[in-house]
């Protein structure tokens, strides 16, 4: 039997009701699959936490999340309670920055009853590799001066360590999918940062002569990512680019609500953490038609890091039955609500 200990922060709005629907999937999985089972313990850290507590996580929280094999995170941010920049800081990128979660990875692909907005998505199936800890989200920088004269300055800072290895992560990627890397830069605008992330890319490709290579200047890659998303595979890009690319990579799906993603942990020391892409969406919170597909994509590839790609892979496959079925929320042009889908794919996994 294997236990697996998963720490839960549902944190903000409909995180507080996909995050359920996607254990009571995880438990459907344990059941049906009688070899593991999941370990939840829950922390009420969220932007009512901090109201009562001026933190967004207890001075320990930390700490306490290391002992976990990974982290499930629902939703951060309620603007009318806590401005997003404390919230985000204080819980989200904490945790991200602490337990070193250098790569973020996000897949978008044609799924199987979503209207895409393409008139012809043509079945693209890409996954984009973000640099997670450094580049255009560095907090290096600051403000001076008042009035007229005031300036804000930010600093991108671009390490050859870190960008290396999230170019490799997009290459190991690679060699288990179609064999092909794009590189996001914008060399001929960022004359310092750019070229850089250029000349590292030149350099690790090199030793991974059995994949194929491209390298797109942001600003067109962000187009073809419209106009033509089958011919991508891997993408690597910088914490901004990666961030722009990826929610693209939900629009052309059809809803940014089934949008998963991962911060990665790779040198083993800390648990990573496994969020959906979507933000809290306080305005539909309380109504139950969340979409609960991103937070259980989103429960798929953490199956897939605990080293359980098949159940992954199965449970992706229900997931894409349920919606080819029509069982859809109206945000992707169905009339189920957030319990009806759930319990579809519940179904769906009972008679795998």
């Amino acid at each position: 039997m294997k236990n697996f200990e998963i720490a839960v922060i549902p944190g903000d709005g409909i995180g507080r009701e996909v995050v359920p629907a996607a254990l009571d999937v995880l438990n459907t999985i344990a059941e049906v699959h009688g070899g593991l089972r999941f370990h939840f313990t829950s922390f009420p850290w969220d932007c009512d936490y901090y109201v009562q507590h001026g933190k967004m996580m207890p001075d320990n929280g930390i700490e306490t999340l290391s002992n976990f094999e990974a982290i499930f995170l629902g939703a951060v941010g309620n603007p009318q309670l806590v401005e997003d920049h404390i919230s985000l800081w204080g819980l989200l990128i904490k945790i991200r920055r602490e337990f070193e979660q250098v790569i973020n990875i996000r897949p978008a692909k044609m799924f199987k009853g979503l209207a895409s907005p393409l008139i012809n998505p043509r079945d693209f199936d890409l996954i984009v590799v973000r640099e997670n800890s450094e580049g255009e989200y560095s907090e290096a920088g600051g403000r001076i001066h008042k009035g007229d004269d005031e300036i804000a300055i930010q600093n991108a800072i671009f390490t050859r360590k870190g960008t290396e290895r999230a170019m490799r992560y997009a290459f190991e990627l690679a060699q288990k999918r179609r064999g092909h890397v794009t590189s996001a830069t914008k060399s001929n605008g960022i004359v310092h940062a750019m070229p850089f992330w250029d000349d590292v890319f030149n350099q690790v490709k090199r030793d991974y002569t059995n994949v194929d290579t491209s390298s797109y200047h942001i600003d067109a890659l962000a187009a073809f990512f419209v106009s033509r998303p089958q011919i991508f595979d891997v993408i690597v890009a910088s914490n901004l680019f990666g961030d722009i690319l990826t929610d693209i990579g939900g629009a052309i799906m059809g809803s940014i609500g089934i949008a998963p993603a991962a911060n990665i942990n790779i040198n083993g020391k800390y648990p990573s953490m496994f969020e959906p892409v979507h933000g809290s969406a306080p305005d539909i919170y309380g109504k139950g038609i969340a979409n609960p597909i991103g937070q259980i994509w989103t429960a798929k590839m953490m199956l897939d890091h605990l080293g359980e790609e098949e159940l992954g892979a199965k449970l992706l496959d229900v997931v894409e039955e349920v919606t080819a079925r029509g069982i859809k929320t109206g945000d992707i042009g169905g009339k189920a609500n957030t319990v009806e889908v759930t319990e579809a794919i519940c179904q769906g996994l009972k008679h795998l």
